[in-house]
């Protein structure tokens, strides 16, 4: 692999999200980070007999197919695997997948967070996993599936990346930075927590070894070879396979006093950090701690992203709303009031699909603000709301942490809606750094490039490569607008936790 150093790799990215699903090339190098669309395609949960599932097969499919498309016009030097975290699949003791995995949207975990807490205690189970109180992580969908004849009949739980690796190459395994989502992982001893899979009745067996980022799982399967159409095995590496990890990697920060927003359908507003956070006061505040590549930590919050916006958006084009269409509300969006109406973004309600903006106006209705009542108003609404969470959030992580913050990335697809990335600004008061949009897949093949031989020793100059390669935009805070009355409006409202989404 010493023959990669210095000239340009070949790679495919296969990065995931939950609602599109991309394969991307990409070649790096020296003085080159280049990524290309091969192939895109839609992803949604699909709904049986009151259930929620992914179609992990069709997903594979689609994966394979964008493989193919990136395999045919060249060598390829190795393939990495990203997506959104928590879900997974059960295998039999064959290797068999035991039924479709379940999305985290899926009712079934409801209430089964107090169960736990009382079981274990949050205090306890904060200081081992140092998670958030996510009532639908890995640990609380197994606590819902017990009794059940397919936890029974498990032998291996895969979490997505590390399936559609295990199809690719054999091997099974847990990537470090997904699994340290599951609540099912000691984010002190980097190791499953054991005890605590006891404690709450999950056959800790199930739990495959954990493996770093950068670790090359194995070539590809000489069936999958011929699939392909490639002539040599194909080696796939384990990357940051949560897809906030891989584009944490990509953020192009030039020094350590940076806040992140890792924006999409959910925004991760956090720090990186040497060690986790584990204090009383990050419990209350319902921070988490997830592993980051090369060992470091994620300390951030999630928030209920552009979610809201985009499933708003579903339901007028439903209602054939003229003018309800994305550019149209934006820009209509951008001259409305500041701050008319403000919601608590991260309410429960606005979880699952359906008519979001009836949910928003009904959240207006019930804190006093004034009720939005067109597709540009509730617009205006989302945006403030979500501009005044990343504000809280921020403070209060950089708080936690003890960093002093002085300006904040936006990356992912939320980059690109400039309207957000102004009121991030202002809300902030910070300068805001807006892109690369494909993060997660930057990082993705930055961590595949260095395990293949490439000259990227750490995560900065990684980051260097992102700098001199791609361009970000940058918005100044605008004064004017009384942000601090915007919070007081909203009573100090201490947000319940997201209840189901993880990117």
């Amino acid at each position: 692999m010493g023959s990669h150093a210095s000239a340009p790799l070949r790679l495919a990215a296969v990065d995931l999200g939950a609602t599109s699903g991309r394969v991307m090339s990409a070649r790096v190098g020296p003085g080159t980070l280049r990524l290309d669309e091969a192939h895109r395609f839609p992803n949604a949960a699909v709904r049986a007999r009151g259930s929620l599932f992914w179609d992990i097969l069709g997903i594979h499919r689609e994966m394979l197919a964008g493989l193919r498309m990136v395999a045919g016009t060249g060598p390829l030097d190795g393939i990495g695997i990203d997506s959104w975290a928590i879900d997974h699949g059960l295998l039999d003791r064959d290797g068999v997948l035991l039924g479709n995995p379940y999305s985290h949207r899926d009712p079934r975990t409801d209430g089964v967070s107090g169960r736990i807490a009382e079981e274990v205690g949050a205090a306890a189970l904060y200081a081992t996993t140092g998670l958030q109180d996510l009532p639908f992580a890995t640990i609380h969908q197994l606590v819902a599936a017990r009794g059940t004849a397919a936890l029974e009949a498990a032998d291996t739980l895969l979490l997505l990346p590390d399936l559609l690796g295990y199809w690719l190459t054999g091997h099974a395994g847990a990537e470090r930075t997904n699994a340290s989502t599951t609540g099912l992982y000691d984010v002190n001893t980097r190791a499953w927590a054991v005890d605590l899979a006891r404690a709450v009745g999950i056959p800790w067996g199930l739990l495959p070894p954990l493996r770093d980022p950068g670790t090359v799982i194995g070539p590809l399967l000489p069936e999958v070879t011929d699939q392909l159409g490639v002539s040599s095995p194909v080696p796939v590496v384990a990357v940051g396979s949560h897809d906030t990890a891989s584009a944490v990697v990509a953020v192009p920060a030039a020094d350590d006093d940076v806040a992140y927003i890792s924006s999409g359908t959910w925004s991760l507003v956090g720090l990186e950090l040497e060690k986790p956070v584990l204090s009383e006061a990050a419990r209350l505040a319902d921070f988490t701690n997830e592993a980051g590549v090369d060992g470091t930590v994620r300390f951030l919050k999630n928030v209920t992203g552009l979610w809201v916006l985009s499933e708003s958006l579903r339901t007028w084009s439903e209602r054939r709303l003229a003018g309800a269409d994305l550019a149209s509300v934006l820009a209509a969006a951008a001259e409305a009031p500041a701050l008319r109406t403000v919601v608590d973004i991260n309410d429960p309600r606005l979880l699952a699909p359906g008519d979001l903006p009836g949910r928003l106006q009904l959240l207006a209705e019930e804190a006093g603000e004034p009720v939005p009542r067109t597709p540009q108003a509730i617009t205006r609404c989302i945006l403030d709301s979500l501009a005044l969470a990343y504000r809280r959030h921020l403070r209060t992580a950089a708080e936690l942490a003890g960093r002093r913050v002085s300006v904040v990335h936006v990356v992912g697809g939320g980059s690109q809606n400039r309207l957000l990335c102004q009121l991030t600004a202002d809300a902030t008061g910070l300068p805001v750094l807006a892109g690369p949009v494909e993060a997660a897949a930057l990082g993705n093949v930055l961590v595949q490039a260095r395990a293949l031989g490439a000259d990227l020793p750490d995560l900065g100059a990684m980051r260097t490569l992102v700098r001199t390669t791609h361009e970000v935009r940058r918005y100044e805070p605008r004064p004017g607008v009384d942000w601090d009355a915007a919070e007081r409006r909203l009573g100090a409202v201490t947000a319940a936790p997201p209840t189901r989404g993880t990117s």
